[in-house]
């Protein structure tokens, strides 16, 4: 039977009547899988920091996006894309083929954020960025990290489909088009 919210007084009933049929560990894992898409960090505003993955700038470029413009026509705000060492080094280690996105993340619009751990895998160096308590939108294509970012709660992802940013777990209050 599953958990079904329609107002906050119904979590204490739901947890009840659950709490009878599920052991304690699965009954804390079900309502922390509903409210994940429920809960907000309470920095996330506008201007907001959106963190930038290769793959998702490569994608913008094979659209023939402004990844700046796209960013506010998807969340009709201001928005502050934001390139981490680990990015931008991956981006540099891909050579030519890469040239055109190099230079995009190289634009004084993005904001630089350095790195201070070990290694250069930027996949880990974003989920990290996004557990610490300064709130940030993901843009990624990425399955994986896609993945591994939905574990978090109240993280929203930026991606690419049909020509167009589209944003997943953001909520109502901020203003993101529901398409």
């Amino acid at each position: 039977m599953p958990i079904v919210f329609s107002s906050p007084g119904d979590w204490t009933y739901a947890v009840i009547v659950q709490r009878a049929e599920l052991g304690r560990q699965s009954l804390a894992l079900a309502i922390r899988k509903k409210l994940a898409c429920v809960y907000v960090k309470p920095k996330l505003g506008p201007p907001y920091h959106i963190l930038v993955d290769t793959n998702f700038i490569k994608f913008s470029i094979k659209a023939k996006l402004d990844l700046v413009q796209s960013m506010m026509d998807c969340l009709y705000a201001k928005c502050i894309p934001c390139i981490t060492d680990c990015v931008m080094a991956e981006i540099e280690k891909l050579g030519q083929k890469y040239r055109v996105a190099l230079r995009i993340a190289k634009d004084p619009r993005f904001e630089r954020l350095p790195c201070t751990h070990k290694g250069t895998y930027a996949d880990d160096c974003l989920v990290q960025r996004v557990t610490q308590p300064k709130c940030y939108i993901v843009a990624t294509v990425d399955r994986d990290l896609k993945r591994r970012i939905r574990k978090i709660p109240g993280v929203p992802i930026m991606y690419i489909s049909n020509h167009r940013y589209n944003i997943e777990r953001m909520p109502d209050d901020y203003g993101a088009p529901r398409f």
